[in-house]
């Protein structure tokens, strides 16, 4: 059967209009053509998440004798819609068949193909939100910088290191490699510390605002026994180590000063088993859930047998998990005037970032969204980002839909997959045609409130960094550093990147800031792409219009259809000859090849891991 008698699109809105996600309550025009001669019935079949489909019977257009379309009525509550087509006819026989057509083998969205087996239908997605929830501009139009703050600078004379913690070591200069001392089951024993502080940002402020940095997103800063205080021991408190919360107002107020936003680390689906709310090794005195079930704790734990087994994150003991659910730790952490978010909110912080947010229920991270908005102030609104690895849209954990993305709840997520998109393009593992369906997808399925607001990133403490990733190449950095500036969302830098640090998995992609030692090559094109994205406003608010062009792949970022920028990246180590002959529309018409046209009239050679940018400003591309 020829795959493009029948034709839907899911990226036109010739074929679905209005694109990608909807208010509830808003019609979606859907249309496909079905160019067979004796066609009885076609059905849009869809249904709500959790619900059966229901067949709605599409009718001719009168003006297309083989275009059928429907206006289709979304309601409340806002969650997802999955969706295909059935169409019933006659072949030249007669004989009475049916045929579907649903998303193409890829699993992504836009042109998709037909089926003649029901059973291996994938489903289109429709997302439907309750409002349009857009980030604060200072975060949309930001570039962010993620410090570990252990291992970022020391800002106290001579390093003199404050408060080191008992049975742990200190390396004996900075430039040591990270290292781990386990015991026979694995778990960490002797905590590893190189003395990164608050003071050290502070003085770091003038070379972070020169580099062009807006945002600081800070490694977790309460006490805790670690390095990394994942393992939170007192939410009220600063770790000592880190310093103080007269040092952290100060850091906060003195970036204030220098237009940097701070967004802090809540750590709220488990805290640390050396902690005043679990102190399983008494080092916070008698209390803690662990040693006293009469503690006001205790509620917040799950044991299964007291006190030595109990539930806790990745069945790690030392993070026992909390139960959420729980009316006490709501009130500790977001229902209470003096609850952790109010507590450290309204020093002046820009906001927060939530890890693991896939694992906190959808309530609790909307109720840490309404503590937090009521600090908002024109212009100075905060920010809401939740730690999620794949398309946070559709997301299931543990076994339940989350909704955190269909508006009051977080304002973006981190993107994963744009780090995988882009490392895997350049590393051969797909084309620039996958490439671009892919981030297509991703812009439909999201609320494009969201899909702008997303922390993007190329490595966090969690993965491997980025030049290491690379082999060490620097110009496959260098289009990665350009991709993640000029992408949709807003670009985070993990510390040490621009300085040229590398390593493998934690803790080697943890090192000390390389001072004095920096790749002034590598920093030099970090300079130039943050420079870039804050200069040029279609790289902040931009529409986006993913293509590829043979292995070539680019996009638009558009703030009309006359003020735009075009990016042509070649992943490849072989020059690419580009010509619009060769670029590929997804949405299946011709408005970005006018558009690109408009600024590339002839055929050009790209070189090896090149890029070309260029930017139209209020002009009218021809009508070719």
């Amino acid at each position: 059967m020829d795959s493009r008698r029948i034709y839907f699109n899911s990226w036109s809105e010739t074929y679905r209009k209005p694109f990608g996600t909807v208010q509830i309550g808003q019609f979606v025009h859907f249309a496909i053509d079905v160019p067979l001669a004796e066609v009885e019935h076609v059905f849009l079949v869809i249904k709500k998440d959790g619900l059966d489909f229901q067949h709605v019977e599409m009718k001719l257009d009168s003006e297309n004798p083989f275009r059928f379309k429907i206006s289709f009525s979304t309601n409340a509550p806002a969650g997802l819609y999955f969706y295909h087509f059935q169409i019933e006819y006659r072949d030249e026989k007669g004989t009475r068949k049916t045929v579907y057509y649903a998303k193409s083998a890829d699993n992504f969205g836009g042109e998709g193909r037909e089926l003649d087996d029901p059973s291996a239908l994938q489903q289109y997605q429709l997302t439907t939100c309750s409002r349009y929830d857009p980030a604060p501009e200072w975060y949309t139009h930001g570039v962010i910088y993620h410090i570990f703050v252990d291992r970022f600078n020391n800002g106290n004379s001579h390093h003199r290191i404050d408060h080191p913690k008992k049975n742990s070591f200190i390396y004996a200069t900075e430039e040591d490699s990270p290292y781990y001392i386990r015991n026979s089951k694995g778990e960490i024993v002797r905590w590893d510390f190189f003395g990164g502080n608050l003071s050290g940002i502070i003085d770091k402020l003038h070379t972070l605002r020169t580099l062009g940095i807006t945002i600081l997103y800070l490694s977790p800063v309460f006490e805790a026994s670690s390095n990394h205080k994942y393992n939170t021991g007192d939410f009220r408190k600063i770790d000592p180590m880190f310093g103080s919360e007269k040092i952290f107002e100060k850091l906060v107020a003195k970036a204030g000063r220098m237009g940097i936003h701070i967004i802090l680390d809540g750590v709220f689906n488990h805290v640390g088993a050396d902690s005043v709310y679990f102190n399983k090794f008494g080092h916070y005195g008698a209390g803690g859930a662990y040693r006293d079930r009469s503690s006001p704790y205790y509620g917040w734990f799950t044991f299964l047998h007291y006190p030595d087994r109990y539930e806790s994150w990745w069945n790690i003991d030392d993070l026992p998990s909390i139960d959420h659910n729980n009316e006490s730790f709501r009130q500790f952490i977001y229902k209470s005037d003096e609850s952790v978010i109010d507590r450290w909110t309204r020093i002046g912080i820009g906001g927060w970032r939530l890890d693991v947010a896939d694992e906190l229920p959808d309530d609790f991270i909307t109720g840490i969204r309404h503590a937090l908005d009521q600090y908002n102030r024109p212009g100075e609104e905060k920010v809401l980002i939740g730690e999620v690895w794949e398309d946070a849209s559709n997301k299931l954990a543990y076994g339940k839909r989350r909704h955190y993305l269909e508006g009051g709840a977080l304002h973006g997520v981190m993107n994963y997959p744009f780090r995988t998109l882009i490392i895997d393009l350049l590393l051969g593992r797909i084309t620039a045609r996958h490439a671009a369906r892919a981030s297509f997808t991703l812009k439909s399925n999201y609320p494009r409130a969201a899909f702008f607001s997303n922390m993007n990133n190329i490595d966090t403490h969690d993965t491997e960094r980025i030049l290491t990733v690379l082999d060490g190449k620097k110009q496959k950095l260098k289009i990665a550093v350009w991709m993640l500036m000029t992408l949709p969302g807003v670009p985070c830098i993990y510390y040490g990147d621009e300085a040229g640090l590398t390593g493998g998995k934690d803790p080697d992609n943890r090192r000390f800031f390389p001072w004095g030692r920096e790749n002034k090559e590598i920093e030099a094109f970090f300079r130039a792409a943050i420079r870039a994205r804050r200069t040029d406003e279609n790289l902040q608010t931009g529409d986006y219009f993913p293509f590829s062009a043979g292995n070539l792949f680019g996009f638009i970022r558009a703030r009309s259809r006359f003020t735009y920028t075009v990016l042509i990246f070649n992943p490849a180590e072989e020059v690419q000859m580009f010509s619009l002959d060769k670029v590929h529309d997804e949405t299946g018409g011709d408005r970005i090849r006018q558009m690109i046209g408009y600024l590339f009239k002839s055929p050009f050679d790209l070189l090896p891991l090149q890029f070309v940018k260029k930017e139209a400003k209020n002009v009218k591309p021809s009508k070719k």
